[in-house]
């Protein structure tokens, strides 16, 4: 996918032309004021002069939501650092953008010769010669998914599938909002409990979900491909909790499930059938909508072999008899309703999306109460005693005539 745009003659008013294999669109968007560009931010500081103390505030244009957002920048000490195989001054730059804090360091000429990420990867400029010729070790080859995991504390859950209801304390970073509550999930104080949506009753009607209906730049529920492929996904299927439960079982099917790294859009993963939580979740919701569905993006946490991931899922709106309620759904891993170990903390496209990315490498959770379905049994291997409840184990009895479990029987 590219994006192409124009700043008309005022700089406040961009045009837009996105391209993907599936077609092209054009769309226009009025600004606040003149963006600056990530990629010449750096010569931008250089031309305009640093120095240490400066503290700068810019808007930015953000690739990932096509709008202005807003990035914060204080220079601090100027400092050697080593770079392309020698020594080079260079400015020590802290921004913040999105929430998340980076630091570069920036030469005279606005050149950038070594990054630090919010997660603690560090980059440093190379000579060809020299950044082909170095090794990983294996030991530090580390997964990026599971650099994010969170391990929680407290008691352990066997099986997601079998949870009623959790309460989870989430701490380390700030978070609040309306997002975290409703559709089966409360919020208290740091506290997230979260109940089984399959055991709430419907409430009154929510008078905004029609406006989960329409089509978005990313979800593109009025292309024809879409609509044409929702349609076969729930032919010969009535009622719109059957059709929607149907839809989760085809997107999951659909798609091939692998790691990418893109900007979702509807109808490019139904061109390549390829992708991740994103993708599944972008297909869904465009494909729910085109069906009369109201459908919306959640992200947050979902616990999987015994940790809690990033992931995004769909939500939609279920009406029966006048009454209603938002319900999570999850095509990525095939489950209608999604299970309660989902925690969202956004919903909405991706700037509401970026608002959980300062969370990454800094949430903590520990959790207070997992209450199981009456009847499922209990993992035992792995446990300490401290974790364990008392059991009552049935011991075999003899009956009155004398007789065992064991014993022989009569003849």
């Amino acid at each position: 996918m590219s994006v192409k745009g124009a700043l008309g003659n005022d700089g406040r008013r961009l045009d837009l032309t996105v391209e993907t294999p599936s077609g092209k669109r054009t769309e226009s968007r009025d600004l606040p004021e003149p963006p600056a560009l990530s990629l010449n931010l750096s010569r931008r500081l250089a031309a305009e002069g640093l120095a240490t103390g400066q503290h700068r505030e810019l808007a930015v244009f953000d690739p990932a939501t096509l709008r202005n957002a807003p990035m914060s920048l204080d220079v601090q000490a100027r400092e050697i650092v080593r770079a392309a195989g020698r020594p080079m001054p260079a400015f020590k730059v802290r921004m913040q953008f999105g929430g998340l804090v980076s630091t570069s360091w920036i030469t005279d000429l606005g050149e950038v010769v070594r990054e630090e990420s919010p997660m603690g990867l560090i980059v440093v400029k190379e000579t060809r010669d020299r950044a082909t010729a170095l090794a990983v070790p294996g030991e530090i080859q580390t997964d990026m998914l599971e650099a994010a995991a969170i391990v929680p504390a407290g008691p352990k859950i066997d099986d997601p599938a079998t949870v009623e209801r959790l309460r989870v304390r989430l701490e380390g970073v700030e978070f609040g909002g309306p997002d975290l509550t409703g559709g089966g999930q409360s919020l208290a104080g740091n506290v997230i409990e979260v109940r089984d949506s399959r055991t709430l009753p419907l409430g009154p009607p929510d008078p905004d979900a029609r406006n989960y209906l329409a089509a978005e730049p990313f979800l593109e529920s009025d292309a024809p491909e879409v609509r044409a492929e929702a349609a076969k996904a729930v032919e010969g299927v009535e009622g719109g909790r059957a059709r929607a439960e149907r839809l989760v079982r085809y997107v999951n099917a659909l798609l091939e499930k692998k790691p990418t790294v893109s900007l979702p859009s509807a109808r490019e993963v139904l061109r390549t059938k390829v992708g991740d939580c994103n993708e599944h979740t972008a297909l869904y919701v465009a494909m729910a909508r085109s069906l009369g569905i109201p459908a919306r993006i959640a992200v947050g946490l979902v616990h999987l072999h015994g940790a809690f991931y990033y992931h995004a899922w769909p939500e939609i709106y279920v009406e029966e008899r006048g009454r209603g309620a938002w319900m999570p759904v999850d095509p990525t891993l095939n489950q209608f309703p999604a299970d309660v170990t989902h925690l969202r903390l956004a919903r909405g496209g991706l700037e509401r999306q970026a608002m959980i990315l300062p969370m990454i490498g800094h949430a903590r959770l520990r959790v207070l109460d997992v209450q199981v379905a009456p009847g499922s049994t209990p993992v035992l291997v792995g446990r300490t005693a401290s974790d364990m409840r008392p059991m009552d184990i049935p011991l075999p009895r003899r009956d009155g005539g004398g007789r065992g479990c064991w014993s022989r029987p009569p003849r």
